[in-house]
């Protein structure tokens, strides 16, 4: 049995003299500058961050206020949603909640809807809230 392995393949071989030695303390000398000029750019950067940021801010100051008040909104809504889940969850007072509105909404019913009157009456208190929001018109 043979166990003689012959490789075909040229690998390059490695020549000791051609390796370029660099000498350890200009080494961490070129390092040390290299540190030196990043930081001097990041601290410049970092000096004029309230300049850039003062300016980004006055540039685009109506959007990040829109963006503001419509994350607010979104924020303020689910806020709510999650107080009133919190509030049906409590026995009785979901039902008892039910039972204010069909009184309230029988009550409107019987005070505004049922008579001619009542309707005329209504009617004018609500073009004149229409009138004090929207502005008089004519």
């Amino acid at each position: 049995m043979n166990t003689d392995f012959e490789s075909d393949s040229t690998a390059p071989e490695s020549n000791p003299s051609s390796v370029d030695p660099t000498p350890t303390g200009t080494g961490s000398a070129d390092a040390t500058e290299q540190i030196q000029v990043v930081w001097e750019k990041v601290s410049g950067v970092l000096a004029n961050l309230p300049d850039y940021v003062t300016e980004f801010f006055k540039e685009y100051q109506r959007p990040l206020i829109s963006v503001g008040l419509i994350l607010g909104a979104v924020v303020s809504v689910k806020l709510l949603l999650a107080i009133l889940n919190t509030i049906n969850e409590i026995p009785l007072l979901a039902p008892t909640f039910e039972l204010i509105g069909l009184v309230y909404a029988g009550w409107f019913v019987y005070r505004y809807l049922l008579k001619d009157t009542n309707r005329q009456e209504l009617s004018e208190n609500v073009v004149s809230l229409r009138d004090q929001v929207l502005g008089k018109r004519g």
